[in-house]
């Protein structure tokens, strides 16, 4: 009974937060680094630490397309001023946009 209580498995918390819009702003530190913050419809902050090159690439991507989403995701873990995601990533994906039920129903009668 103890032997299994000791090989109890470790989970990691992992976490992708969207976003649209606009891209988070950043704070410059130090080692080509930059800290985003974001905030949730309930008022909870998150902040990432993410590479500066990352950052500027999906702030690009994001420029050349109509409609997009962003992604931040990474581990999720207790910080001093709110949760923060470590080893955090960034990606931006195009949105696509679903066309209107009026618009289907047209293309089904033409």
């Amino acid at each position: 009974m103890i032997e299994a209580a000791s090989q109890a498995k470790l989970f990691k918390k992992e976490i992708t937060l969207k976003f649209d819009g606009s891209m988070p702003e950043a704070e410059p530190l130090p080692d080509k680094k930059v800290r985003v913050k974001l905030t949730d419809e309930s008022g909870t902050v998150f902040s990432a630490i993410l590479n500066a090159k990352s950052l500027r690439k999906a702030a690009a991507t994001a420029a050349q397309l109509e409609h997009w989403i962003g992604a931040i995701s990474g581990q999720l873990q207790k910080g001093a001023d709110g949760w923060e995601i470590a080893i955090a990533g960034i990606q931006v994906f195009e949105q696509k946009i679903k066309p209107a039920k009026d618009e289907i129903q047209e293309a089904v009668e033409a």
